[in-house]
């Protein structure tokens, strides 16, 4: 009896130690997809402090589309408006900061990473940027939001479908 009671508490004690891994610094469990998915999303940030709006178009998909979260479609755009609007909005930006918080990866995948894989990640984004007004004062934006960037994967990178 007494050795069935220390391989009981053996094996719970056991189970309490595994842990669960965690991409370095988030909450998201590991994987070798997770990781990827986060580490394009993390391009994408480093790409917008740089205000660098070549390397953003390179990250996007052809059938890239933002609806961007109104109700009505009149400032909806695709890929071929994506650079208008980047270079439109960094024009009027400057000393960019861009961080988030990573919150979860959702995977449309079988297994390992298949061309059309789908990935969304779920990211708490905190920026600051400043802009000038028509009369050339310059005021600092502090702006909090909750995003989602759907990817897709080409069998070599993933490449942003929405969330710019």
């Amino acid at each position: 009896m007494t050795r069935w009671l220390f391989s009981l508490a053996l094996v719970a004690t056991a189970a309490c130690a595994h842990q669960v891994a965690y991409v370095s610094g988030t909450k998201v469990p590991y994987s070798a997809s997770n990781k990827s998915a986060l580490d394009a999303v993390e391009e994408y940030r480093l790409a917008v402090e740089r205000q660098d709006a070549d390397a953003l178009m390179l990250m996007a998909h052809k059938q890239y589309w933002e609806h961007s979260g109104t109700p009505t479609g009149a400032d909806d755009y695709g890929y071929e408006g994506l650079r208008n609007v980047l270079l439109t909005r960094f024009q009027k930006a400057s000393d960019i900061r861009y961080s988030m918080r990573y919150l979860a990866v959702h995977q449309q995948c079988a297994g390992d990473l298949n061309v059309g894989c789908r990935a969304a990640v779920e990211a708490l984004i905190d920026s600051s940027f400043t802009v000038t007004d028509v009369f050339g004062h310059q005021t600092r934006e502090d702006k909090r939001d909750q995003n989602q960037f759907v990817m897709e994967w080409d069998g070599h990178r993933w490449l942003f479908l929405s969330g710019y």
